[in-house]
């Protein structure tokens, strides 16, 4: 069975740092583009980052230059480092993967992790 497995969420105060990271099994992750998105209560889910299969990136403007997204083939699993937290980064987020890279909006992916939550404090 198809699985992406998010870790590394918690609680922080603003201005500190999470790495998330996404564990894919079953899947030819290296074909896969992948992103990081995040949702918070009563919001609509939305990208935060996303990286092709040759590593181009593009991220939400809100996290331009605090947040950077990474993926490790060998390993078959994405990353989100997040720096200098701000409260309204609080929200689930979740890893997903777009086997046809149209990355297009939630729509576009067809495997999804059960999320894991970030709470930050001011």
């Amino acid at each position: 069975q198809v699985q992406l497995v998010e870790s590394g969420g918690g609680s922080v105060q603003a201005g500190g740092s999470l790495r998330l990271s996404c564990a894919a099994s079953r899947i030819t992750f290296s074909v896969y583009c992948m992103a990081w998105f995040r949702q918070a209560p009563g919001d609509e889910r939305e990208e935060v980052a996303m990286i092709g299969r040759g590593g181009s990136t593009r991220y939400a403007d809100s996290v331009k230059g605090r947040f950077t997204i990474s993926r490790d083939n060998a390993k078959n699993t994405l990353y989100l480092q997040m720096n200098n937290l701000k409260p309204e980064d609080t929200a689930m987020y979740y890893c997903a993967a777009d086997r046809a890279c149209q990355v297009l909006g939630p729509s576009s992916y067809n495997i999804w992790g059960q999320g894991t939550q970030v709470t930050v404090s001011s």
